[in-house]
């Protein structure tokens, strides 16, 4: 791993667990990953695989009760957050790291002007009077393509796509060393998704900031980040670069993401879609967790947990295919080998 002067955060064998009257809710299972800085990371996965959980414990914002963080470290920029205070947590949150949530219907409060909400963070973080902050929030908006006199608009007078810009401005306007994108464009027609990743794209290089991309769809990977973690159940079963996972895909539900993907030049294909559905995180399977849905599964699949097994200097992959000795074979599709 890289010296931790060039990691924008690092996360260590996290555990994340939710609380129920139906039991524990196995959210996140020992994910350990690490982001450089000035690079975009993507966390992809289906709903349920423990993206969200993840993001939320990096900015310490699990909801307890019911959720707990069991085990784990979480550097950013090389501090331990959890020995932080929460004083120290609420300086770091909108400063250090950023974050874009899911749902720009739901993440803007209803009852305060657009201009205000932003000013709020500038005034916090930056020490700027009213009048100050306001100025700099109509900046911001005029950054992300709203013009600024609609700063004492309130959220329900946009649409789905200017409020997702408004929530790129506040997440920006500390001009934070990390961002966190929480799926930013699912609520967003194909149209206002471009430009709303080529808004991100260009800020990012213009603030050299580092950021986690966190998303369901391997166009928008191919588009903006460097790194690649595919996660299920709560677990990172394989990460590469974005040369690594595209071009040299190695675990079986990597291969299913791919084959579920429509061909463009042959549009009668039928799709390839993972059989099963993804398991309840309370009664996660023994044994590799991706084995019910598995093509290549076998007896000691349902028995042994895999390790990650390094296959390059950057790519590395948690199967028991390519662990020494287990017998187990994969292949097909073009891709696992």
């Amino acid at each position: 791993m890289d010296n931790l002067d060039n990691i924008a955060v690092s996360i260590k064998d996290l555990i994340v667990e939710y609380k129920t009257d139906d039991g524990n809710v196995q959210a996140v299972n020992g994910v350990s990953l690490h982001v450089k800085k000035g690079k975009t990371l993507g966390i992809v996965g289906e709903t349920g695989a423990g993206k969200t959980t993840t993001a939320l414990a990096m900015l310490r914002l699990i909801p307890d009760p019911p959720g707990i963080v069991k085990s784990g470290k979480i550097f950013i920029e090389g501090e331990d957050i959890f020995e932080k205070s929460e004083n120290e947590m609420n300086k770091i949150r909108g400063d250090v790291v950023s974050m874009i949530f899911q749902d720009p219907m739901t993440s803007l409060n209803p009852v305060l002007t657009v201009g205000d909400q932003i000013a709020e963070s500038i005034s916090v973080h930056q020490g700027l009077g009213h009048n100050e902050s306001m100025k700099k929030a109509g900046e911001m908006l005029e950054l992300v393509g709203i013009p600024a006199y609609r700063s004492g608009e309130y959220p329900h007078q946009f649409s789905g796509g200017m409020k997702q810009r408004v929530g790129i401005a506040i997440a920006l306007s500390c001009n934070p060393h990390l961002l966190i994108a929480d799926e930013p464009t699912t609520a967003l027609d194909v149209t206002i998704q471009a430009q709303v990743l080529e808004l991100m794209k260009s800020l990012r290089e213009k603030y050299e900031t580092s950021m986690i991309m966190i998303t369901h769809d391997l166009g928008i990977v191919a588009e903006v980040c460097d790194d690649v973690s595919i996660m299920y159940g709560g677990r990172i079963i394989e990460h590469g670069t974005l040369e690594d996972i595209f071009k040299n895909t190695k675990h079986p539900y990597t291969e299913g993401l791919f084959n579920s993907l429509p061909n463009l030049a042959n549009r009668t294909e039928k799709l390839k879609p993972i059989r099963g559905l993804m398991p309840d995180p309370i009664r996660l399977p023994s044994g590799c967790v991706f084995h019910p849905r598995c093509l290549y599964a076998q007896e000691i699949c349902k028995e042994r947990v895999p390790v990650d097994t390094v296959l390059s200097d950057t790519h590395r992959v948690s199967c028991l295919a390519y662990e020494e000795g287990t017998g187990v074979k994969v292949g097909g599709g073009g891709k696992i080998v």
